[in-house]
């Protein structure tokens, strides 16, 4: 897989992430609503995050909701830590990973931005 086809993919990960991320937030004081976390069955994701795997298999959902012809998939976490005391939502988690997902995003996008200001210096014929 090309460097700019993971790095796209990284950006279809990272917009899903922050999707869901603001569905939980969205729903911290929804009695019984389950979190939802994104997984990204992809090569580059398991090699950068091979040092997160999950340790608990009882929080990932064997029914999970899928995006179509994407390696991204939602799942529901049915652990049943009542940690907001309501649900399971835990606003400080949540927020870390929006932070951690923003500078993902923005370390994708800025990459993929330098390969194509590279291309055009090529065709230009003004790279060094």
């Amino acid at each position: 897989m090309s460097t700019i086809k993971m790095l796209e993919n990284m950006i279809e990960y990272c917009s899903a992430k922050n999707k869901v991320i603001s569905k939980n937030l969205a729903n911290i004081g929804t009695e019984a609503y389950q979190r939802n976390e994104v997984l990204f069955k992809d090569v580059f994701t398991s090699q950068l995050n091979s040092n997160l795997k999950s340790t608990e298999k009882r929080h990932i959902n064997s029914n999970p909701e899928s995006f179509p012809g994407s390696n991204i998939e939602i799942v529901r976490d049915t652990s049943e830590d009542m940690i907001s005391g309501i649900n399971n939502v835990d606003v400080e988690r949540e927020m870390a990973d929006l932070a951690e997902n923003t500078i993902q995003f923005k370390f994708a996008a800025r990459k993929i931005g330098d390969y194509y200001k590279n291309l055009q210096k090529i065709i230009k014929g003004t790279a060094v």
